[in-house]
């Protein structure tokens, strides 16, 4: 039986890497869904629903895929921390984070013959204290822009985070076990770069 094809609503770069890191070959298709956050929801409940749109949308045109959607937040005092808007918002948003604890969810949906499980991997992450002359080299060197949080941490950004607790791959983006628990979830075994139904 071939294996099933495999979509991944999103164009993470990040993403699409850690999918190719546990070979797993896919087709990016990336969902536009509203991503605005609802005045009732939580964080957690907030980056699940996204995540659940984004597998859904695609999966309502290609219905004969697995569809992967997946959604990363940051989380300081409650407050969801999106991808900054310009430089000065960036560097807003480190000073925030800067020298305290910080939460990462990474939600991630499956969604296969009109099945979703979705579920969220929760991370603290730690960074050292910055001053305000290294937030704006790492401003300039453009890492933070296009991520929630304004940080990165598989590139430039591992140099200012003190610790994590919790998986390493839901702060990169795609948390490959909560993943394959999903995928184990819809009728798919993981068999180090193969699928095959359970």
């Amino acid at each position: 039986m071939s294996e099933p094809r495999i979509i991944l609503a999103s164009q993470s770069p990040r993403r699409r890497e850690l999918l190719h890191l546990i070979r797993l070959d896919h087709e990016v298709l990336p969902a536009n869904v509203d991503e605005t956050q609802k005045p009732s929801e939580t964080p957690r409940a907030y980056a699940e629903r996204v995540a659940r749109d984004k597998a859904l949308a695609i999966a309502r045109e290609r219905g004969d895929a697995v569809v992967i959607g997946a959604d990363t937040i940051v989380v300081v005092d409650g407050d969801v921390l999106g991808k900054p808007n310009d430089a000065e918002s960036a560097a807003a948003m480190l000073a925030r984070l800067s020298d305290r604890t910080h939460l990462v969810d990474t939600a991630v949906a499956v969604v296969r013959n009109g099945t979703v499980v979705s579920d969220v991997e929760e991370v603290d992450v730690t960074f050292r204290a910055l001053d305000p002359a290294e937030i704006q080299r790492y401003i300039a060197t453009g890492e933070p822009m296009d991520k929630a949080g304004a940080y990165g941490i598989q590139g430039y950004g591992a140099t200012i985070v003190k610790r994590i607790r919790g998986d390493y791959f839901a702060v990169m983006g795609l948390p490959l076990g909560l993943l394959v628990r999903l995928l184990g979830k819809v009728g798919l075994h993981y068999e180090f770069g193969t699928l095959r139904d359970a």
